[in-house]
């Protein structure tokens, strides 16, 4: 009897990127990483939602920015502009937004339904 040759393990890369091109995932995701004292960990995950969302090319011709720049901003060394941060957020079916944090339990909810008027 012969043995079939079985991957180890599955890719994980498609799967995470499958789920990226989700909106309201990719959001969480970033939300996440926003969240981290490393700065290299956000401009990861927005590498990564970038790749999910079609890639250099295809965010760099949705916000009118410069390929060359797009790549150098969205390097390890890279350090967006608030300009080019939300412009390829807003390519990627997401936006930047702020939240109060408050010690009441209400101010998140106040702070949503400001955000929500506002929008």
């Amino acid at each position: 009897m012969r043995k079939e040759h079985v991957a180890a393990a599955v890719p994980a890369r498609p799967y995470e990127l499958e789920r990226l091109r989700d909106p309201a995932t990719a959001a969480a995701y970033l939300s996440i990483a926003a969240k981290d004292e490393d700065p290299a960990a956000f401009l990861q995950a927005l590498r990564n939602v970038t790749e999910a969302m079609g890639g250099i090319s295809k965010i760099a011709k949705r916000t009118g920015l410069n390929r060359q720049q797009l790549y150098r901003t969205l390097s390890s060394e890279g350090n967006p502009e608030l300009r080019s941060l939300t412009k390829i957020l807003d390519a990627s079916g997401v936006r930047l937004q702020f939240v109060a944090r408050g010690s009441r339990r209400g101010t998140a909810r106040a702070a949503r339904t400001a955000a929500r008027r506002a929008a």
